[in-house]
């Protein structure tokens, strides 16, 4: 069995291709969110760190096999997420299997996605991601952790992750609105500067993916 299982991770993480996709979730929260997003933050990382990722990001269920096709998935809005059954077994497969969510916390989402994120993965716990951890070092440093795009209520930007094998599988970003600060300028009318700092956090993201 401990065989098989490696050569289904082997098999599964040669197939990814440079391709990211955005979830496609239930539960009537705005998956939709930020249409604009994931195309800059792809722009933005094909001209800045050499990445070759399509220009255009796909589509993805939670119960799709097309998941494991994808490195990288992001996930966001303001509002409610269900995960079935068959979709916890998919993503749990993914994640464990090499695959990478990020959960981008839109204001509003967040009391609903911990109860899923515990469904996927019952026996572990989500822990904030110290400002050291090499998704702040490099390309571009942020010193003190995840940046703040957008206030709402005063609290600080947290980081927080799940780790399969030491390495980071799940990333969720709260009080940030990081695809926020990714989405065309006029959307937010954000200054350069914020919107630049988004989209190098970003970019520090899908290099700790491409190269862990």
């Amino acid at each position: 069995m401990k065989k098989l299982f490696f050569v289904i991770f082997l098999v599964s993480y040669a197939s990814f291709s440079q391709e990211i996709a955005l979830l496609k979730y239930s539960g009537g929260g705005d998956w939709y969110a930020n249409p604009t997003s994931l195309t800059n933050l792809i722009r933005f990382c094909n001209t800045t760190i050499a990445t070759k990722i399509k220009a255009k990001p796909a589509v993805v269920t939670p119960n799709s096999p097309d998941l494991l096709s994808y490195p990288f998935v992001h996930m966001t809005g303001h509002g409610n997420v269900v995960f079935s059954d068959a979709d916890v077994t998919n993503l749990r497969n993914y994640l464990n299997s090499g695959g990478f969510l990020h959960v981008d916390d839109n204001y509003g989402m967040d009391q609903y996605i911990r109860k899923e994120i515990k469904k996927i993965f019952p026996n572990t716990t989500l822990v904030e991601i110290p400002a050291n951890h090499a998704l702040f070092q490099k390309p571009f440093l942020f010193a003190n952790g995840l940046p703040k795009i957008h206030e709402h209520d005063g609290k600080r930007p947290q980081a927080f992750g799940i780790f399969v094998a030491n390495k980071l599988v799940l990333l969720y970003t709260y009080e940030c609105d990081l695809g926020d600060g990714w989405e065309d300028p006029e959307v937010h009318n954000d200054p350069a500067e914020v919107r630049e700092k988004a989209l190098k956090m970003g970019a520090n993201i899908i290099n700790y993916i491409f190269n862990n």
